[in-house]
């Protein structure tokens, strides 16, 4: 939860900021690492900034309901940079900013830990459990729909009736191929076991 709500209130900040001091451009990422992380704070439109914010919310709520642990948030802390990396990928994209790269990978983290057996011993009924897969199993269907319908291997960027900007479907791929990635990492990872949200 936490996590979600600091990208939102960088974002509100970076609004005040040029675009190109903090903006993803691959000809100079390598030179300014730093763009991997700024790069989901920048906002082309105050409705672009507005759908963003609201879906921190939403899985800032998400995390609070499912009682995230913290090695989900640290997940969809790694996958934050491994978003716009992926960006690599179609160098035609010059400019890049927005967060639903990074909220597609907090959203793939989400599913993942509702998914995957707990760990250690397991406080809730089995009621309960079954309820909390379904939930991921619906969250996990309903990305894939998403990114599916996006078609992120097609033109790089895309007019949309809902926003007055063009969006990049590949950045909302990258972002949950990161998230799922670092999510499977992070719960296979050794030592795991069951931490207070």
């Amino acid at each position: 939860m936490g996590l979600a709500l600091g990208l939102a209130a960088a974002s509100v900040l970076a609004w005040l900021a040029p675009a190109p001091w903090l903006d993803w451009q691959p000809a100079r990422a390598a030179a300014e690492p730093w763009r991997a992380f700024t790069a989901a704070w920048v906002h082309w439109s105050g409705l672009h900034l507005a759908a963003n914010l609201a879906g921190a919310g939403v899985l800032a709520a998400l995390g609070w309901v499912a009682r995230l642990p913290p090695r989900a948030t640290l997940a969809w802390a790694l996958a934050w940079p491994l978003t716009q990396c992926g960006l690599w990928l179609r160098p035609d994209l010059a400019h890049y900013g927005g967060l639903s790269g990074v909220l597609h990978a907090g959203v793939a983290v989400a599913a993942v830990w509702l998914l995957a057996p707990q760990p250690g011993p397991q406080p809730e009924s089995q009621r309960e459990r079954r309820r909390e897969r379904a939930v991921g199993a619906g969250i996990a269907l309903g990305l894939v729909i998403k990114l599916l319908l996006e078609a992120p291997w097609g033109p790089t960027l895309r007019s949309s009736a809902e926003f007055d900007i063009a969006i990049a479907p590949l950045a909302h791929a990258t972002g949950a191929v990161a998230g799922l990635l670092c999510a499977l990492l992070l719960r296979a990872w050794p030592g795991q076991r069951r931490m207070p949200a």
